[in-house]
């Protein structure tokens, strides 16, 4: 099977990741390797490029890409998820690097790929695992979860206001049977949201869907933990690129670059800083890069796209 990526804000990652040609780079989200393949570009005989993507088909498509895309920078590929990735770089003889790129968009692959459960535009089995190795997926989610689990997670994840109500109608249809696919999902939340809050705004089961694969995936507990174990293995003057899609993920990205830019734990009404932490970078990106016009006409996926750029610096 083929597949095309188009990249979100591919020049805006490429300017800001400032690519040197003996340089380390970590994607962490190598997907169909659109990033991918421009940062190996830049580098030289002595530069590496480490990839990383949870989902095994999409990442041996990137790595055969970026090898067609020329270069002879050294190359290395790992089938996990980026939350491992200091003991992915200890695997391989990498004590730091110069950059790290994370897009934590679901890939164009991924959502076109019916079976895999993502999309509510497709009848598919209730899956939504980015990595296919887990047990966990949405199907366990929808018919084993607690009512309460449920209205929390499509609350907290998905900022669905009719959270409690979709959770009744979800608890409600599985009594019946078990709710196996995609399609029966989106008809039971359609129920539960009246016909008057239906006609206007996104597909109304966008924010449960959103929901249910954040909840899947954990994505919000490993970016929180990833930002600073990656940070922790930036050289001095690396820098980190994060892409978001949503006002979760943006939210964690903006704070955790924000705690570690400006660490100081005193109480506001303290004259001085007498907690002794000193800042371990440079925010640079005070408000994030956002995609043009022109981008937006062209994949419509770039229009909810956020890049985040923090820099680390030397303590010395």
């Amino acid at each position: 099977m083929k597949f095309e990526h188009k990249p979100v804000l591919l020049q805006e990652c490429i300017e800001n990741l400032k690519i040197k040609p003996d340089g380390i780079y970590v994607d962490g989200t190598m997907g169909g390797a659109g990033h991918s393949k421009e940062i190996y570009r830049r580098l030289g005989q002595n530069g590496m490029l480490l990839g990383i993507d949870q989902d095994a088909y999409a990442l041996q498509v990137a790595g055969q890409r970026v090898k067609e895309s020329g270069g002879q920078a050294r190359l290395e590929l790992e089938n996990s998820n980026f939350k491992f990735i200091k003991s992915i770089c200890g695997k391989h003889n990498i004590e730091a690097v110069d950059g790290i790129l994370l897009d934590l968009g679901v890939s164009s692959h991924q959502l076109d790929e019916a079976e895999r459960g993502f999309s509510y535009q497709h009848d598919a089995p209730l899956d939504m695992r980015m990595d296919r190795r887990q047990e966990l997926d949405a199907g366990i989610i929808v018919n084993k979860f607690s009512r309460d689990e449920l209205r929390d997670i499509i609350r907290d994840y998905g900022e669905e206001k009719w959270a409690a109500r979709i959770a009744e109608f979800i608890e409600k249809a599985r009594a019946k049977g078990r709710i196996e696919t995609t399609w029966q999902l989106v008809d039971i939340i359609k129920a539960a949201i009246p016909s008057s809050a239906r006609r206007e705004g996104p597909h109304p089961a966008k924010r449960t869907f959103q929901a249910l694969r954040i909840a899947v995936n954990d994505e919000l507990g490993i970016l929180k933990k990833t930002i600073h174990d990656g940070f922790e293995i930036l050289k001095p003057g690396g820098r980190f690129c994060i892409i978001t899609f949503h006002s979760l993920e943006d939210r964690i990205v903006k704070n955790e670059f924000l705690s570690i830019a400006r660490p100081c734990s005193c109480p506001s009404e303290f004259p001085v800083c007498v907690c002794g932490k000193k800042p371990e970078a440079e925010i640079i990106t005070r408000k994030p890069i956002t995609a043009s016009d022109g981008e937006m006409e062209e994949n419509p996926r770039a229009r909810s796209a956020k890049l985040r750029v923090i820099e680390k610096i030397s303590l010395i």
